[in-house]
């Protein structure tokens, strides 16, 4: 299998085909069950049912590069019957819409929202936090985009803007830097950060002439879901050197998914992986209580032994926090294994990343 020539190999099946630029890979997405039984061995009975109430878009860069049928990136692209007969988790669950002062725009924390400009993805994530948002109900325009701006304006409060959606780098490269030009312009606002899953899914839209535009706005900080060692191709390595170059710093916000990335091996492969394409390690979330993706979800205690087997185990630069956000609004709060066992005559008993139990002066 050769990610240039986009091709896969499964169960007998070959799709290959050459692509000019990342439009025409967007464009030939994998949309329908028929489409998506001529490449791969599913039940297109059971893909129609699923995707009746969550769209499926899976471009072929991402499909070739799944390796075999139920892989880790198989899971994350291909729906599954779980989605619809799995009758747990919430539409909204972080309480998103009531903390939506204008339609796309969430204001949760003092000083900074959440501003969506986009709502097309290059690939509809089978664990996305806003499936709810998928296919024809969430709408972004230019009135949406023009709300939004003016209450940032309006709300000298905020000082830092993430722009997010959908994914933001699937904009046009002149609306997109028409709006990051009109934040820019904002005196109040300090920082803009970008949230894309492109680098991962689509690295062929990270082009010299797009992160030439994103460069005019430094200080921009750009977060990227990579959730997978496997995710880290050439092509992505690519996009995230385009984008260093041009001196924009990237972090990464890794899902915690169960059958995906759910072992100490798996997440530590990944986050030292990062760090060789120049991407630190930011935040891993465990996967929110959301409608049809509940079969993803791990436990906090797998989460936080993932991390202490990343503890003392790899460079500190490779350990990420780990996160749950809050049910009902509540927002993000970070989780560490325990490593105070007990106080005992003026010190600290500590636990190190070994297991052996140390004094601390207190």
């Amino acid at each position: 299998m050769t990610h240039n020539s986009k091709t896969i190999s499964l169960a007998g099946t070959t799709y290959c085909k050459n692509y000019s630029n990342w439009h025409d890979i967007l464009s030939s997405s994998i949309t329908t069950a028929d489409e998506l039984a001529k490449y791969l061995p599913v039940k297109k009975q059971n893909i129609r049912k699923i995707t009746e109430k969550f769209p499926m878009r899976i471009n072929p860069y991402y499909l070739s590069l799944i390796k075999y049928v139920g892989d880790p990136v198989w899971k994350q692209s291909i729906p599954d019957m779980m989605e619809i007969n799995l009758h747990s988790g919430m539409e909204d669950p972080l309480a998103e819409e009531a903390q939506s002062p204008v339609p796309n725009l969430i204001h949760r924390y003092p000083d900074r929202v959440l501003f969506m400009v986009s709502d097309q993805c290059a690939m509809y994530c089978r664990h996305c936090m806003r499936k709810r948002r998928l296919g024809t109900r969430f709408s972004v325009n230019n009135d949406t985009i023009k709300d939004g701006l003016a209450y940032i304006r309006w709300n000298k409060a905020i000082r830092d803007v993430l722009i997010s959606g959908g994914d933001p780098l699937l904009l046009e490269n002149e609306v997109l830097d028409n709006i990051l030009l009109r934040l820019h312009a904002i005196d109040h606002v300090e920082i803009i950060r970008i949230h894309s899953r492109v680098p991962c899914t689509l690295p062929q839209r990270v082009t010299r002439e797009l992160a030439g535009i994103l460069k005019k706005y430094i200080p921009l900080y750009i977060n990227i879901q990579f959730n997978l060692y496997d995710e880290i191709t050439p092509e992505a390595t690519k996009a995230c050197s385009i984008l260093a170059d041009a001196g924009l710093p990237l972090g990464c916000q890794s899902v915690l998914l169960k059958g995906v990335n759910d072992t100490p091996a798996a997440m530590k492969k990944l986050v030292q992986g990062l760090l060789k394409i120049r991407v630190k390690p930011y935040y891993i979330h465990n996967a929110d209580f959301v409608e049809g993706t509940c079969h993803f979800r791990t436990s906090v205690n797998k989460g936080l032994k993932i991390m202490q087997e990343l503890y003392g185990h790899t460079s500190g630069l490779a350990v990420p926090h780990y996160m749950i956000d809050l049910p009902g609004g509540g927002g993000k709060v970070p989780l560490i294994p325990e490593y105070i066992v007990a106080v005992k005559n003026g010190n600290l008993m500590v636990k190190n990343y070994e297991g052996k139990i140390y004094k601390y002066p207190v």
